[in-house]
């Protein structure tokens, strides 16, 4: 008699499609040029995407849009966190600056597109496209999210 165990990755699996993004733009420019680029309509979620380790709290902004044509969910998610830290020395107020990463490994990407669903290449790579002929966007490229270590905090 054969046994086969299932692991939780069996059922946690979620198929979607990954885009990266280069820019100095805001996430609010950014969406607004895709939404002008791609016939999207991304708006702001109601809540950011909010970790919390050692007493920090990081939170990354994140854009959303369904596509009922397609059955697509897009997200627009921003990789970086900036937190402003200020101590007291010497009746002198310091500032410093600490970032955190969504994707920790991918500290040069901007914003990731997630497209929920099973995409079809062509699809993806027909985005990335559109995505790079933005003038404020420096580039743009599809990413294997099998080759990332922190895949999970892009589910939710």
């Amino acid at each position: 008699m054969q046994i086969h165990a299932l692991g939780l990755e069996d059922f946690c699996e979620e198929e979607y499609s990954l885009i990266g993004i280069h820019t100095a733009l805001e996430d609010y420019k950014l969406a607004y040029l895709l939404n002008k680029n791609l016939n999207t309509r991304f708006s702001k979620s109601q809540k950011n995407l909010e970790f919390e380790n050692d007493k920090n709290i990081a939170s990354f902004s994140i854009y959303n849009f369904s596509s009922k044509k397609y059955d697509f969910d897009w997200f627009l998610i921003a990789n970086s966190f900036k937190r402003e830290n200020q101590t007291e020395s010497n009746e002198l107020l310091l500032t410093t600056e600490t970032r955190a990463y969504l994707i920790p490994e991918k500290k040069k990407v901007d914003f990731f597109i997630k497209i929920s669903g099973e995409v079809d290449v062509d699809y993806v790579e027909s985005a990335v496209s559109k995505i790079k002929n933005i003038e404020q966007v420096i580039t743009s490229y599809s990413i294997d999210k099998n080759t990332l270590k922190s895949k999970d905090f892009l589910i939710f």
